[in-house]
């Protein structure tokens, strides 16, 4: 009678398939959720607009993390869907449990930069500074993890996005909130190393007595 066997590369091949599944399932949850509290926004005149970030004071700090959800107008909401959702699912791929690490440290830092230092009575929301801070993880994380399939990943999105994100940055653009991308960069950068990957500990030697 034949023995049924799973080779390792088999293995490995569906391991990856399943993190493709899920990386896409999450980030199409994701979108799907921005473009649904915009629609609710839109339909009850804006009234989740308030729950934006204005910078020192403290109330507004409850404020961080739903704002990075949250958008004014579709054409704000359009400019972070293909970014957000491409970078999401390709940082994503490194495991999910990674991926809502890596966000939420990005979506606080940010948040609490923006809180910081953005110029008064200013109220600030989007996504785009999560999607600048996944442009540093992806970036920045090949090199950090030495990983030569994730350092080529970094260098095509910054080939591709790599202008965008200068341009995000650069101070005196109206409405634009470059502090909001700046923090985000510097977070995504500092993600990588919080949540580099670990050399597996080799097993010690036998000891005989």
């Amino acid at each position: 009678m034949a023995r049924a066997r799973t080779t390792t590369g088999e293995l490995t091949g569906w391991r990856h398939v399943s993190r493709a599944k899920a990386a896409a399932w999450l980030m199409a949850g994701w979108i799907a959720l921005l473009w649904a509290l915009e629609l609710v926004d839109t339909a009850t005149g804006h009234a989740l607009d308030g729950y934006g970030v204005s910078p020192r004071d403290t109330g507004e700090l409850r404020d961080i993390v739903p704002s990075a959800f949250l958008h004014y107008g579709f054409d704000h909401l359009m400019a972070n869907t293909i970014p957000l959702a491409v970078m999401g699912f390709l940082a994503a791929l490194g495991g999910i449990r990674r991926f809502l690490g890596v966000a939420a440290l990005i979506i606080v830092a940010d948040g609490l930069g923006v809180w910081l230092v953005s110029p008064e009575y200013s109220v600030t929301a989007g996504a785009s500074g999560l999607v600048f801070g996944l442009f540093g993880y992806l970036v920045a994380r090949g090199f950090v993890d030495r990983s030569a399939p994730d350092i080529v990943v970094g260098l095509l999105v910054g080939a591709i996005w790599g202008g965008s994100i200068w341009f995000g940055i650069s101070p005196g653009q109206d409405g634009v909130s470059w502090q909001g991308h700046l923090f985000g960069l510097a977070a995504g950068i500092l993600a990588a190393f919080v949540f580099r990957r670990r050399a597996p500990r080799k097993a010690a030697p036998p000891t005989y007595v």
